[in-house]
This record gives C-alpha cells, structure tokens and sequence, in this order.
C-alpha cells in the first residue's frame, strides 16, 4: 500500500510503499494480548515476599494443653491463625517471565503496526532531526502534526531530536531495535521515518 509522507512543519514529501504483510495486517486481539501479558511478566521484579511460619522467629513449645482447655488443640504460636503467626502459602521472591515463541513475538509486532495503520495512528515522516536540540520548536512541529501523545522510532536518532523530546510528555522515542507491541500500542500516535519503515520490513519480511 502506499501513504503519504510529511516532514515535521507538516509539508508534503511524496509517498512511501508499506508491505502489507507488516502494515495490512487485519489485527488480531489474542496475538497482541498474549504479547503484552509476556512482556509485562518478564519485567516484573518479583520481589515480593512474606514470611511462612518455618521463618517467623518464636518457640515451637505447645502454649496449651492437647485437652481439657475447651479450646482448640494447637500446637505453637507461629501457625498462620495466629497475630504474628507465618503467612500461608504467602509470596516468594521468583521470576515471572514465560516463554513466547519468537514466530509469535514477530507476528505479535506486524499486527501492532497494522493495527496502528488500520486506526489511521500511523504517520510517517521523511526524517527526524532539528537544528538545535530545542524543544520548545519541537512542540511547535507536533502541534502542526496534531500530535501530543507518540512513539517516534527512528534506525538511528538525530542527538538534537533526542534530546528536545525528552522533555516532551507522553512523548517517546526509541530505536527500530528496540520496537516492541506495548510501547507501540500504548502511544496514541506512531511515527515512523522513512529509515524505520526500512529497518522494520527488514526485520519482519
């Protein structure tokens, strides 16, 4: 399919031809979920941890006599029934992450960048770069882009560009190597330059 390409002052700067097995795709749920859920588990830090009663500091003597209290028959105060007793079954330090297979992975990232064409999110531009790392002409582009929420990926980045939308809010940008469903789905708006069309239909033909 071919689109249009724009410069960042909003200007015309002809066409561009997007495979349409990366970019016209019709989107399907279940991939781009079972991505998200995998990318999300392997940055858990799975830190989390209570103490079971094998760890509680306190005696194990029996506190009651097994009959005749008129209560239950207990054993030692570091059961999970008790104040300041362990914790049953409670959280251990672990990992989170799960296998995906890459054919899966790389499926998952075609049909977010159809998904993003098909919602009409997906802008390209010619290139990324600025004269001077000023943020405040940046912000000034993207109004003309209608842009306020976005992930600009680029196969190298401008270090003026990097620089002046690292101020901006909700606005990422990030290498064609780093590409990935979340951060793509997440963003209202993608823009990609002419390099990372290139660099993403390498990766994924």
């Amino acid at each position: 399919m071919q689109v249009d390409v724009i410069t960042l002052d909003a200007g015309n700067s002809g066409t561009v031809d997007l495979n349409d097995e990366i970019f016209g795709l019709e989107p399907r749920r279940d991939i781009l979920h079972r991505y998200v859920v995998w990318q999300l588990a392997k940055r858990q830090q799975g830190t989390h941890k209570a103490k079971e009663r094998g760890e509680v500091a306190g005696t194990t003597k029996k506190f009651v006599r097994q009959k005749g209290s008129g209560g239950a028959r207990h054993g030692n105060r570091k059961a999970p029934q008790f104040v300041g007793g362990g914790k049953a079954h409670g959280p251990r330090v672990r990992s989170h992450a799960h296998d995906l297979p890459k054919k899966v992975r790389r499926l998952a990232l075609r049909h977010a960048l159809s998904a993003k064409q098909a919602a009409s999110e997906l802008i390209i531009i010619d290139q990324a770069s600025l004269s001077d790392p000023k943020t405040k002409a940046l912000v000034e582009r993207f109004a003309k882009l209608g842009v306020k929420n976005a992930l600009i990926m680029d196969a190298t980045f401008d270090e003026n560009f990097a620089r002046a939308a690292r101020n901006i809010p909700n606005v990422d940008v990030l290498p064609v190597v780093g590409a990935n469903v979340y951060d793509i789905l997440r963003h209202d708006k993608l823009i990609l330059t002419k390099a990372a069309v290139e660099g993403l239909e390498a990766r994924l033909s």
